[in-house]
Order: structure tokens, then C-alpha cells, then sequence
């Protein structure tokens, strides 16, 4: 049924396949990340209820980590329709209806992106100037701040395009879903 699900939502045109395959490249990346995250937290713990020690740090790392995968599964989920869509509001809402509310819920959801990432630059900067470290290892804080900053702007990069296949979708009077 998820299966079909993805099949559905998944984008035909030629700017929607492009970015439909590198949404699941990042995705993938963010997945194997948080795996890595996950057996870091299982050799920390092991370590603590051992005489081994747990790692030092390993909470500021699993932050940071944790962070960067959110940021790698958003445009996947964007595209895939995961975000922004409350299916049990507008079930039974004819087929306008659902993609207007699509589309609003994209410009929304565009206005939130654009202005995170807009800031994120500047807290960046901040960090940056202010030589902020993490307090256990003493990680420069600011490194974390471009790779996010890329994935957010990609991230609106698809949630553009997504809110536009909604406006497509309005104007057709079609829903992906629908047969």
C-alpha cells in the first residue's frame, strides 16, 4: 500500500523526476547518517555499562548528526506529499478543494522555508564571528551551518515546485490520487 502510495505521488515531469532523484540520494545519505548516529549511541551506551566509558561527546554528536539527517529527509517527504497534508480533514473534500488546500499549504509552508534558511545564514555568520564551540568536544558550531543551509535551500527549491504542481493540479481539476 506505501508502495503505492509513492507511485502516486511520485513526480513525472522532467523537473520533478531530477528532483525526485536527488530528494532520494540526500534522503538515502540522511538514512545511512542516522544509522551511523545509531550504532554510535549503541557503542556509547555499551561502553558506559562497561568498563570501556562511554564516548565523550557523544550527545553534541547525535545533536549535530540528528540536525543534518532532518534536514536530508524534508525534501523527500515534501515531494512525496508528507508533508503538509492532513488527509483526514479532506477526505471526502472535492478534488479542487484538496489541491487548493495543497497549494496553500505549500506557500505556506514556502514562506516558513524561505525565512529559516534566511536566518540560518545569518546565525551562521554569528557563530562564526563569535568562535562558538560545542561544550564537551569542542566542535566549531558554525561547520554544521553550510551543509544545512544547502539542504534548506534545496528544500525550497522543491517545495517551489511542489507548490506549483499544486496550483497545475487546482487548475486541472485533477489530484494525484485520484482515478
Amino acid at each position: 500500500m506505501a508502495e503505492q502510495a509513492e507511485i502516486d505521488a511520485r513526480p513525472t515531469d522532467p523537473v520533478g523526476r531530477v528532483l525526485y532523484k536527488i530528494s532520494r540520494v540526500v534522503a538515502i545519505v540522511g538514512g545511512l547518517l542516522l544509522s551511523g548516529l545509531a550504532l554510535l549511541t549503541t557503542i556509547s551506551i555499551t561502553g558506559r555499562a562497561t568498563t570501556i566509558g562511554p564516548i565523550p561527546g557523544d550527545f553534541e554528536l547525535i545533536a549535530i548528526g540528528t540536525g543534518i539527517c532532518v534536514f536530508c529527509f524534508l525534501p523527500y517527504c515534501q515531494l512525496m506529499r508528507g508533508n503538509v497534508i492532513v488527509d483526514f480533514f479532506m477526505e471526502k473534500a472535492p478534488t479542487r478543494a484538496k489541491t487548493f488546500m495543497d497549494f496553500i499549504g505549500g506557500v505556506v509552508y514556502l514562506t516558513l522555508g524561505y525565512m529559516l534558511t534566511w536566518r540560518m545564514v545569518y546565525g551562521g555568520f554569528d557563530m562564526y564571528e563569535n568562535n562558538e564551540m560545542s561544550m564537551t568536544i569542542g566542535f566549531p558550531r558554525w561547520t554544521t551551518f553550510p551543509i544545512s543551509i544547502l539542504l534548506m535551500s534545496y528544500l525550497v527549491i522543491v517545495i517551489i515546485y511542489t507548490t506549483w504542481r499544486s496550483f497545475r493540479e487546482t487548475v486541472a481539476g485533477e489530484y494525484f490520487n485520484e482515478q
